[in-house]
């Protein structure tokens, strides 16, 4: 049984040394703390890691993954990260930002946040940052970590805020250069998921399972759900569900061309009555089933 490390606060870092300045927020350059030793964490707060040195088999979920300098790889409250602690320390360079969830109640950020969708990304799916990229995001932490010392107070939470919401941006801005700069990847994964749809209805998944999901497909191509979904958007400005929807409806076209009744293509493509269906395929071609058969004859 793996023994876990609750970060539910911002002060882990307190127990190797490192002060922790305010209550819910935490900037930790690593050369302040390494050699550290391994530990696998069950994250209450938020928390961004630039690395700046390769490390070998981190866990994150189910999976294992290596990651390479200029890696940043962001988790979330809920999530489990690391690696169980084999006693032996280890060299570790770059930077470390932990955030409480608290710290945003009643700000703009809060109501925000759910556009951020790098949070829910698996680990092997991290952001892969160029020079110049890193060397924005350090000036970042390096501007907050100064906000955090310094004797001023006044506005401190505001100040804080603000400039989290700036680094939080600046990853988005990262993560989408990245989506462009993988076109023959991202290509290969759209003819990926065709090739999904078409294996679901060809081994008749849907006769079971009902019509296919946008979480069945990403779970194929072994990506989370909402790296599909922003890599599907960013490469052909539509959804994963718009393209699973399109390729029912044209599924359901050849069916009822080729004289199957409406309840018969109802079934056939994944729904489990002839209303349901009826709807949903009204709703995307403006015509009932019948109607569109009408017109075709």
């Amino acid at each position: 049984m793996p023994k876990f490390l609750k970060v539910d606060s911002v002060s882990v870092y307190d127990s190797i040394g490192y002060k922790n300045l305010h209550p819910l927020v935490s900037v930790i350059p690593y050369a302040s703390v390494t050699p550290i030793h391994n530990s696998l964490n069950q994250y209450g707060v938020y928390a961004l890691f630039l690395l700046e040195n390769n490390i070998e088999e981190l866990n994150y979920g189910m999976g294992k993954y290596d990651y390479q300098a200029g890696t940043l790889i962001t988790v979330a409250p809920g999530q489990i990260g690391g690696r169980e602690d084999d006693e032996n320390a280890f060299e570790i360079k770059g930077w470390a930002m932990l955030f409480h969830p608290d710290i945003l109640r009643g700000t703009d950020l809060e109501n925000k946040m759910e556009q951020f969708t790098y949070f829910s990304y698996h680990v092997n799916e991290a952001l892969f940052m160029a020079e110049d990229e890193r060397e924005t995001l350090k000036c970042c932490f390096e501007l907050l970590k100064d906000e955090l010392e310094t004797e001023d107070k006044t506005n401190q939470d505001k100040i804080i805020v603000s400039l989290i919401d700036v680094i939080l941006n600046y990853c988005l801005r990262f993560y989408n250069r990245q989506f462009k700069t993988r076109k023959v990847e991202n290509s290969n994964i759209l003819a990926q998921f065709e090739q999904i749809l078409n294996s679901y209805y060809k081994t008749e998944k849907q006769l079971e399972q009902g019509i296919p999901s946008v979480k069945y497909c990403s779970e194929q191509l072994f990506l989370s759900t909402n790296y599909f979904g922003d890599l599907i958007k960013k490469e052909t400005g539509n959804s994963p569900n718009y393209f699973i929807q399109q390729f029912i409806i044209n599924r359901a076209k050849s069916e009822l061309i080729s004289h199957h009744s409406v309840s018969q293509t109802a079934y056939n493509v994944g729904f489990g009555s002839q209303q349901s269906f009826s709807r949903f395929f009204k709703s995307h071609t403006g015509q009932t089933p019948l109607e569109y058969v009408k017109q075709k004859n």
